[in-house]
């Protein structure tokens, strides 16, 4: 396998742009972020070679009619030459879609990831949440929303557990973590190339926009009007029905406002001394209880 040449300063300009993506002023400003680890570069280039708006290869060059979906497409792929030779379908990938790449050494490579044993290979990919009104349609069946969700590794966790149980979108709120935060991305273990997601909206513009194209909004929240996952027919909640969750704050749950924004309530029992369940953990639990009822 021939090679690029390999870039073993931390001075080269390249390199020096990538870094800027580490903070959350350079992924706003360039409208990039960065992708580690085989696990999600593999997702990231997945999505890649499979957007192909137009019904042509994409992998072809443009003058071909090659046309890629410019959301989540990997512009830049840096790979420690070990990292290549573990990985070689990786650089089969990027030169028959014509992606920059190059090969770096350890300590170059380093200075782009995050984690403490990297393994070996970055991307850099455009963003790619999309707008609301594109996902919340007459079609759609089940919404995850997050409100005022901070932890990433919570949102990371929940776009996972989504995508996981065939959720249509996930949409965060403007008062929620950047999904494009290093340890959010890191979280998702690949699914944020598989499901929509929404950022930077108010929650009553979801709630809003959810109830006018016939889908129910519930709460995940534990109040004393809230409804028993476990047995909903009993008071009336229909689980089988076109459904909006909506997930609070991990420290304060839900306002009352914003539970006026919700249609219902609903909790998860707790039959042990438990005091509460942490944010993802419940999340699957109303996920996966929506989606098992929508499929019987």
């Amino acid at each position: 396998m021939k090679l690029p040449d390999v870039i073993s300063s931390t001075q080269s300009k390249r390199i020096k742009n990538a870094v800027k993506l580490l903070k959350r002023h350079g992924r706003k400003s360039s409208g990039q972020f960065l992708v580690e680890g085989p696990q999600a570069v593999r997702e990231a280039l997945d999505r890649h070679v499979s957007q192909d708006l137009d019904g042509h290869n994409p992998g072809v060059p443009e003058w071909m009619g090659s046309t890629i979906d410019p959301k989540g497409a990997v512009v830049d792929l840096f790979i420690t030459e070990e990292a290549a030779e573990v990985h070689p379908e990786f650089v089969e990938t990027v030169k028959s879609a014509q992606i920059d790449w190059n090969i770096v050494t350890p300590e170059v490579l380093a200075e782009l990831a995050t984690t403490v044993n990297s393994q070996g290979v970055v991307a850099v990919c455009e963003h790619l949440d999309v707008a609301l009104d594109s996902v919340i349609d007459k079609e759609a069946q089940l919404i995850v929303v997050l409100s005022q969700v901070r932890d990433p590794g919570n949102a990371g966790t929940i776009i996972r557990l989504a995508d996981a149980a065939g959720a249509d979108a996930v949409v965060l709120t403007s008062s929620s973590v950047d999904i494009y935060n290093d340890k959010t991305v890191r979280s998702t273990a690949g699914s944020l190339f598989h499901i929509p997601v929404v950022t930077g909206v108010g929650l009553s513009e979801v709630t809003e926009m959810a109830r006018a194209r016939g889908l129910q909004v519930l709460a995940a929240d534990a109040n004393d009007d809230a409804h028993d996952l476990h047995h909903p027919w009993d008071s009336g909640l229909d689980l089988t029905a076109r459904t909006t969750w909506v997930f609070g704050n991990e420290a304060w749950g839900m306002g009352e406002k914003d539970l006026e924004l919700c249609d219902a309530s609903a909790a998860v029992p707790i039959y042990g001394k438990a005091e509460s369940l942490n944010l993802a953990t419940a999340a699957s639990v109303c996920i996966y209880e929506s989606a098992r009822n929508q499929r019987m």
